[in-house]
């Protein structure tokens, strides 16, 4: 039978293990938010922005779904969004409503870095992605800019060209009217690009000073980034983020300017900013780095990110407002704080919204759902798969250093279980990862537990097991209160003897700019078996 660790069993006087024990709950019986949920409800009761009516409610997409950039392709939209530390990476969606979104698979393999901000584009019948990437963590970081191109926009996609300019970050790729390419970088530069697309011809060149903000504001830092450019009318529109993507939730905002000519100069907006939250009240914190995007019906839209007021927890999720254009020949805002359902965009959902995130293992391979965290390169020989199972070797010695499997959840409450057998010399078990730094959860060697809390390890290490074991773990994360049941038989449970509160598991505690995450790890020299991971999210 499991023990409890030692120390959890001394620090708690008075608390039984065993009382914790309680009748089978499946992960799919559904449990309260205190209040009724305004959104609809999807795959495993995942939240969605459709409401069924001719409106949607924001998020698009809940969850981390940060630096959003759309593509439109005649009738359908493609999306990419920053990946980070999670390989695959740059995952692709389409849809044909900006809406509904469903799964293309993912665009990189290869671990070149943190990837964030990146541009999906169309040219001359080839679809590129350019994206900044950075190793090293914050501290003594190396980066470069990349670029990953397809024929076909569900690949297969190249291997990551490295195009330098180690400066900049936030490639946005434009076609100027000598019909020469180029990108837009950070700080207002841009740098002409090859033909093919694969190069960089001379040295950036600065050409936008950017537009300031009154002084009084509470912003993270000025940080102009994020440029994005488009063609309308005889005017180029170059549209970026300035006032850091974190921090204040009144930091973030999106600007605009047009010029004639992509070279410059360019002229601010008299209605900048675009967009801003102005209020900590507001639903929508941090409001920034969008991509403008014409409907098909001769709407406009812009898709960018926020933090969902109190939960910096989730990520940057994926927001979408419509935008009118003036008689002068700029656009303005027209979503207020995106705190009621709006008009969708013209164009029929070609299917259900999001996916899944159970997995029964029986594909054969890993799903889409999934992402290693800062994986090496051999990462994918650690998976293997057979009757149901997903066997991952162990790497590390704890979830910081065993590159854990993660899923992006986009719910407020939500649980997730999943049957482990662990072989001797193996530690497997199930967390809410945020990054190698913080993370919560249990692990187990078939034999003791060890508790997961702040990123560290209570006790700080438990012997390999000589016999291993099987176990049954269920993570509940119901509005940042965090519980865990085990099971040896998958019927009767035990409530593990410690609960925990992550609401200050995110960035602006930890750095990094990313999400709790649900997770799955397995360290040590044996292998961990894992069958039927069931998600599901709580109303």
């Amino acid at each position: 039978m499991l023990r409890a660790p030692l120390l959890v069993a001394c620090c708690l006087a008075g608390l039984s293990y065993a009382a914790g024990t309680v009748a089978a709950t499946p992960a799919s019986a559904t449990a309260g938010a205190s209040e009724a949920s305004p959104w609809a409800r999807g795959i495993e009761n995942q939240r969605k922005a459709d409401l069924g009516d001719g409106t949607f409610l924001n998020p698009v997409f809940a969850g981390d779904r940060p630096d959003p950039s759309v593509l439109k392709d005649g009738e359908d939209y493609y999306l990419t969004l920053s990946s980070f530390d999670a390989y695959p990476g740059l995952p692709l969606w389409h849809s044909r409503d900006l809406v509904n979104w469903q799964p293309l698979g993912h665009a990189i393999t290869k671990n070149v870095g943190s990837i964030w901000a990146p541009d999906i584009i169309k040219h001359d019948g080839r679809y590129f992605i350019y994206f900044p990437a950075r190793t090293g963590g914050t501290e003594g970081s190396e980066r470069s800019n990349y670029v990953v191109w397809a024929d076909d926009i569900r690949g297969p996609w190249s291997e990551p060209v490295n195009i330098g300019l180690g400066r900049y970050i936030d490639p946005g790729h434009a076609v100027g009217e000598d019909g020469k390419r180029y990108l837009f970088l950070s700080g207002g530069a841009y740098v002409q690009l090859s033909d093919d697309g694969l190069s960089v011809v001379g040295e950036a060149k600065h050409v936008y000073d950017g537009w300031q903000y009154p002084a009084e504001w509470d912003v993270e830092a000025y940080a102009q980034e994020g440029p994005k450019i488009n063609f309308r009318d005889g005017w180029y529109y170059m549209t970026t983020a300035v006032g850091g993507t974190a921090g204040p939730p009144t930091g973030h905002m999106v600007i605009t300017a047009r010029s004639r000519s992509i070279h410059g100069p360019w002229e601010n907006s008299p209605h900048n900013p675009i967009v801003r939250t102005v209020s900590r009240d507001e639903p929508w914190w941090s409001r920034g780095h969008a991509t403008i995007v014409e409907g098909t019906d001769d709407r406009w839209w812009m898709m960018y990110h926020g933090y969902e007021n109190g939960y910096w927890t989730l990520g940057r999720q994926a927001l979408l407002e419509p935008i009118e254009w003036t008689d002068a020949g700029w656009f303005v805002a027209k979503g207020g704080d995106l705190g009621q359902p709006l008009a969708k965009p013209a164009g029929e959902s070609v299917g259900e919204h999001g996916m899944a995130l159970s997995d029964d293992f029986s594909s054969g391979r890993l799903g889409a759902q999934w992402s290693f965290y800062n994986p090496t390169p051999n990462e994918y020989e650690r998976l293997s798969f057979g009757d149901g199972t997903l066997s991952l070797q162990g790497k590390g010695t704890q979830p910081r250093d065993s590159s854990p499997l993660t899923v992006i959840a986009g719910d407020k409450s939500y649980e997730f279980q999943v049957e482990m057998e662990i072989e001797p010399g193996a530690q497997g078990g199930a967390l809410l990862f945020y990054s190698d730094r913080l993370y919560v959860g249990v692990g187990s060697n078939g034999e003791r537990f060890i508790m997961h809390r702040y990123g560290e390890e209570r006790p700080t290490q438990i012997a390999p097991s000589a016999t291993g074991g099987k176990l049954w773990m269920r993570v509940r994360n119901d509005q940042h209160i965090v519980t865990i049941h085990t099971s040896t038989d998958g019927e009767s449970w035990t409530k593990y003897p410690v609960q925990m509160e992550i609401s200050g598991y995110h960035h602006n505690v930890a750095g990094r700019f990313l999400a709790v995450k649900p997770a799955i790890y397995a360290a040590g020299e044996g292998q961990v078996h894992f069958r039927n991971f069931q998600y599901r999210a709580l109303d």
